[in-house]
This record gives C-alpha cells, sequence and structure tokens, in this order.
C-alpha cells in the first residue's frame, strides 16, 4: 500500500513534554497511539513516569531528555527508544517489546521482566534484572554495555542478562559484587574478568559452547547496529557463562 505524504505525517507525532505532569502526558500519548499512529516523538521530557504503561500496540516512542522511573513499565509492544538516560525501574515487568537506551539507566532495570528485550547503551545501577523470569517461549532479555552496580542479576529465575564492561580498561576486572545472588534460573553472559568472589554462593560458572556463542553473537549484533558498535571488536574478547547451581537454593528455609 502507498501512502500519500499527508498519510505518513499524520501517523507520525511530535509532542511537547514540556511542563505536563505525568498524568497529562500519558494521557496524550495512549491517545495519540489509539488512532493508527505508527511513532511518537516525546520532547523535552524530564522526569514524567511510566511512559508506555498501559500501551499494547507496536507502536514506536522516542524520548527526548529523561523519564523519570518505570519507563515502559508492563510494556506490552512497544518500542521505546530514549535519547538520554533512565532513571529507576525502567522495564519493570515488561511483556513484550523493546527498550533502548542511549545512556545510562538506574536501578533494579529489568525488575521481574517476564520479556521483551532492553538494550542500555551505558551503564546501571543496583540490583539491574532482579526477578527475571521465563515461561514457554517467553524469555526477557537484557543487554548492558558499560558496568552494573551491585546484585546484578539478584533472585534471577529466568532470562538472559549481557554485562559488556566496554568502559573498562582492558586488564581490569568489574567491581559489581554479590552478582547472581538468589540466582535460580536463566544465565548471565560477562565480558571480562570477575573474581569468584563477586559472586553469589548460588552461582557457577563456565566457558561458553557453541549454543552460548550463537546466542551472545546474536545479542551483541543487535545491540552494535542500535548504538553504531563493532560488533566483531566486542565479541573478540573473553566472555563467561554464570549460571544458578540450585534450581530451589531456599526450598528448605521456606518449604517444609
Amino acid at each position: 500500500m502507498t501512502h500519500t505524504s499527508d498519510q505518513v505525517t499524520n501517523r507520525i507525532k511530535d509532542m511537547d513534554a514540556g511542563v505536563l505532569h505525568t498524568r497529562e502526558l500519558n494521557a496524550l500519548l495512549k491517545n495519540a497511539t489509539a488512532d493508527g499512529t505508527d511513532k511518537v516523538i516525546l520532547h523535552n521530557v524530564c522526569g514524567q513516569r511510566y511512559i508506555g504503561t498501559g500501551i499494547s500496540k507496536p507502536v514506536t516512542i522516542e524520548v527526548n531528555g529523561t523519564p523519570g522511573n518505570d519507563l515502559g513499565s508492563f510494556l506490552n509492544g512497544p518500542t521505546i527508544i530514549v535519547h538520554g538516560n533512565a532513571q529507576d525501574g525502567c522495564g519493570n515487568t515488561m511483556n513484550e517489546g523493546e527498550i533502548i537506551v542511549h545512556g545510562h539507566a538506574g536501578d533494579i532495570t529489568g525488575l521481574s521482566a517476564r520479556g521483551g528485550r532492553i538494550f542500555i547503551r551505558e551503564g546501571v545501577g543496583y540490583r539491574a534484572g532482579i526477578h527475571m523470569k521465563e515461561y514457554g517461549d517467553k524469555k526477557p532479555v537484557i543487554v548492558i554495555g558499560g558496568s552494573a552496580q551491585d546484585f546484578f542479576g539478584e533472585y534471577m529465575a529466568g532470562g538472559i542478562m549481557v554485562l559488556l564492561g566496554l568502559n573498562i580498561q582492558k586488564g581490569d576486572k568489574h567491581n559489581t559484587r554479590y552478582v547472581g545472588t538468589g540466582m535460580h534460573g536463566g544465565v548471565i553472559y560477562l565480558r571480562g574478568k570477575i573474581d569468584a568472589d563477586q559472586l553469589g554462593k548460588e552461582v557457577g560458572s563456565a566457558e561458553l559452547d557453541q549454543d552460548d556463542q550463537r546466542i551472545l553473537k546474536e545479542l551483541v549484533e543487535q545491540f552494535s547496529a542500535y548504538f553504531d558498535l563493532d560488533a566483531y571488536r566486542i565479541m573478540n574478547h573473553d566472555f563467561t557463562k554464570l549460571f544458578p547451581l540450585y534450581l530451589r537454593p531456599y526450598g528448605r528455609l521456606y518449604a517444609y
């Protein structure tokens, strides 16, 4: 189907977030995506929360500025692109879609995510990926270009997390501690060095096998395409696979 120039223009909407309150902005955003709009470009975003929540269409939301907490919470289809940093709770309990952040993200990125993919160009705060889970063909993914703070992958029950550490100098190690504490599902791929005493007691480590290499290559290529980076250079490095040693690490404490 061929669209006229007017039709194409009507399917891309610009909105000035300006001094709009969180509730006002999200009401306008939901209305804009309810009428067949393919893309909404938000300008001057400054701390408004819950952007993308409650939208279940494959629409693209482009954010210029700094969105507030819970960006893309319960996300169910949209693609959110942030030209800036994201605050805490990015991708909280997301189900489907993508979040692409051209900067840093705060604490609990991907909290309880159960599907979809999150790509962060720089680093993340504390407890990224906490309580991630998977079921059937739903498998959440978080790829982080920089470093992470402590408790990365805490209580992780499923999905894939990739920590690339592109900001870490050659020969240095990651600083994050208590990685995978309480982990009982999923997998973490970590580029670079980390000491055993930085891992949770529930975590084992191994070299990548062929399946791991295939999965990681696909994710790194997608990450690199979004941020105009060299996927080959990123992959041409040592990686470690982190996995849970036990499926029910707290079974004796909470079950009888």
